[in-house]
């Protein structure tokens, strides 16, 4: 089967279409990749892309094709061209590349707009057209501070519609997506609910407490909407007790701020590491005796279910989150931790006393989550359905 596949982000940043990618090449699939030149999350583009550097490569047995764009940088405006440039260029030259696939798949986090490609190839190689929605559009732009009374708002809102309408097959990574697209932009019928799965390197850790104290961790990006300042003033709350350290893995464009905050708090209990390699990840996931997740209070956000959550359980931690919606519902069904409200750090430092606390709880936390995690979240069941779906899409595509 020969898939191209259509993402602003793939490696060396971080995001789960890489490893799909890969299990795809296992598989015995043609995968190209037209994706973007990567700045994620620093806003920098690395040496070796810059100019024409590296425009065409294989990474892993996948063919990856790159289209010109404007680095993020660290603002609104350069967040918003870098959107806008990748869309532009990536649809120019999907206009010149070959039409030989049998599926077009886009892996669509923000913006949806990187879906423009994907429908142009669409068009020119007559391949049903899958889509998988991440982030939810128009609803997203919340992240921006952009209002459904704006003009852009409304603008985008159109844009969205019309894309995700093209889709031949609409996949979800939330279930509370579902109705969203029903009452925003008239969906239905055309959706399926598909989580999305963990690294397999997050499996089978050996995670023997050999260290003195209680460590709590959140790793993954750290942006306006992950709130992870509320971990700060939770972790200022909780500075007289000398036997708690937060690890804070992960960059993004509210590091700094959120760096700030611990320096002015003087806070001696939390310790920010950057961005590591994926690889360098299950160190920390082993040494946690439990692991982080926030959110902001956004009414668009709390639909969404962190790709990290799905990670932590594959690890067999248990979690304490500050959050609501999804993962506040699917932490209840799993029984894996403590869920408090978000931007609530007050809840936040409660809930990690009380975990310390109630030690009888904590292997049952950490099996829950494991098993939840293979009850819902299996890889194997991932690509299944995926192979379903596209056998499904191309068959009806041939009718």
């Amino acid at each position: 089967m020969k898939i191209l596949v259509v993402s602003q982000f793939f490696y060396p940043e971080q995001f789960r279409i890489n490893d799909i990618c890969r299990e795809w090449i296992d598989l015995q699939y043609d995968v190209t990749v037209l994706t973007g030149l990567p700045n994620y999350p620093t806003g920098i583009i690395p040496p070796e892309y810059k100019g024409r550097k590296r425009r065409t490569e294989v990474i892993d047995g996948v063919k990856v094709i790159r289209s010109w764009l404007i680095p993020r940088g660290k603002g609104k405006l350069g967040l918003s061209l870098n959107y806008v440039s990748f869309a532009f260029s990536a649809a120019i030259k999907a206009c010149f590349m070959k039409k030989e696939y049998d599926i077009v798949f886009c892996f669509q986090t923000s913006p949806v707009t990187m879906c423009l490609p994907a429908i142009i190839m669409k068009k020119r190689s007559k391949a049903p057209f899958v889509l998988y929605c991440l982030d939810q559009w128009p609803a997203s732009l919340a992240a921006m501070n952009i209002t459904e009374e704006s003009l852009l708002y409304k603008i985008l809102s159109c844009v969205s519609r019309w894309i995700y309408k093209k889709a031949d097959r609409l996949l979800i990574s939330s279930r509370m997506f579902e109705n969203y697209f029903k009452k925003v932009h008239n969906i239905e019928g055309n959706v399926t609910y598909l989580p999305i799965y963990s690294e397999a390197l997050f499996e089978n850790l050996d995670c023997k407490k050999e260290h003195e104290g209680f460590h709590f961790v959140f790793a993954g990006n750290i942006g306006k909407m992950q709130s992870v300042d509320t971990i700060i003033k939770a972790a200022k709350l909780l500075e007289n007790h000398n036997n708690i350290t937060f690890h804070i893995v992960g960059d993004g464009s509210a590091l700094t701020d959120v760096q700030e905050l611990a320096n002015e708090l003087e806070l001696g209990n939390t310790v920010f590491y950057g961005c590591l390699p994926i690889e360098k990840m299950p160190e920390f996931y082993a040494m946690a005796d439990a692991m982080l997740v926030t959110l902001s209070k956004d009414s668009y956000i709390t639909n969404t279910l962190p790709g990290k959550v799905q990670t932590y359980m594959a690890a067999g931690k248990p979690i304490i989150a500050a959050i609501d919606g999804e993962t506040c519902l699917v932490m209840e069904e799993a029984g894996c931790g403590l869920c408090g409200e978000a931007m609530n750090e007050n809840a936040l430092a409660e809930n990690i006393l009380k975990f310390i606390n109630e030690p009888q709880h904590v292997q049952i936390y950490a099996g829950n989550s494991l098993r939840y995690y293979r009850e819902v979240f299996d890889k194997s069941r991932f690509f299944n359905v995926l192979t379903n779906i596209f056998n499904e899409v191309k068959k009806r595509g041939k009718n």
